[in-house]
């Protein structure tokens, strides 16, 4: 016996209109970014474009009048021999604690990496300088490096060895810094490039390893180094941007001094906005030190970036 089955016509389905989904989700990301948009240009994007405005003026902290003096404070920028010499000191110390914490902080990477004991307590004795507190950090230097009972000096007795000044002789207080300054950034520095090692295929020494490459030396030439461009890159710009900014070392340790042989940008900025209370003249030398360390990074990220091997 036969059945027959009738069928209804079936509503059909509503597709929703596929512009008003993507207006929806737009809306949604409008408003989850909204909070942090507006915390960023309070905190970051708006004080930086008071400082600008205020560059072009002559005002001076706890003043309340100000008035537009147009590019009088850059061209007096452009005539003061004290900030020629501090973005002097700056390159300087730049120059020299970005290729030493680099390569001492990949350095440090390789010797854990190929450790298999003690390798968390190599990690953590590393990272210390970056977890403490630069001031607290550049005392303890202060105290070591002391003419009279430091550590350092009574070492250099031991082993026969006259005194050394480390931060009073006008040739030898900036190297100090940027000692101080290459040994507080090789923990940072040793953590990334850790993160860097941790992602490079295995198989790739193996392989290296049956092309002939049988020393460490090789392997590092041909898989280890080409492997680690995109954090290598990333590392010398993180590294050449926190060695511009160098301040808290400066000021706790040398003040700028011996004549004027530390003073770096920072400090001169610190100097005349917060000791003689030249507003509009220390905003002008923040807006150069902004714009160096912006094309500083563009520069480096230009030219390492042809360099680099994005492929895995």
């Amino acid at each position: 016996m036969s059945q027959v089955v009738s069928t209804l016509p079936s509503t059909p389905r509503r597709v929703p209109d596929r512009m008003a989904l993507l207006a929806e989700r737009r809306r949604a990301g409008l408003l989850l970014a909204t909070p942090a948009a507006v915390l960023l240009f309070c905190l970051s994007l708006g004080p930086s474009a008071w400082v600008i405005v205020l560059s072009f003026t002559d005002y001076r902290l706890g003043v309340t009048a100000l008035n537009f003096v147009g590019l009088d404070n850059y061209a007096e920028l452009a005539r003061d021999p004290h900030f020629w010499n501090s973005l002097r000191n700056t390159a300087v110390y730049v120059a020299v604690v970005v290729p030493g914490a680099v390569l001492s902080g990949l350095g440090a990477a390789l010797l854990i990496e190929s450790r298999s004991r003690l390798r968390q307590f190599y990690r953590v004795s590393y990272f210390m300088p970056v977890a403490g507190t630069l001031v607290a950090l550049a005392t303890a230097w202060e105290v070591i490096l002391h003419p009279s009972f430091g550590l350092a000096n009574l070492m250099l007795e031991g082993l026969g060895l006259s005194r050394m000044r480390f931060f009073s002789d006008p040739d030898m207080a900036l190297l100090t810094l940027a000692g101080i300054g290459i040994w507080e950034l090789v923990g940072f520095n040793m953590v990334l490039f850790l993160a860097g090692l941790s992602t490079i295929p295995r198989d790739l020494y193996e392989a290296a390893a049956i092309d002939g490459a049988q020393g460490g030396l090789d392997r590092f030439r041909l898989v280890t180094w080409p492997m680690l461009g995109p954090v290598t890159m990333f590392v010398i710009v993180l590294t050449a941007i926190r060695a511009f900014r160098v301040f808290e070392t400066v000021a706790v340790l040398t003040q700028g001094g011996p004549n004027r042989s530390t003073d770096v940008l920072l400090y001169t900025l610190f100097t005349e906005g917060f000791r003689y209370f030249r507003t509009g003249y220390a905003s002008a030398i923040a807006v150069v030190f902004l714009l160096v360390t912006v094309t500083l990074t563009l520069l480096q990220t230009r030219v390492f970036d042809r360099r680099v091997n994005y492929d895995r």
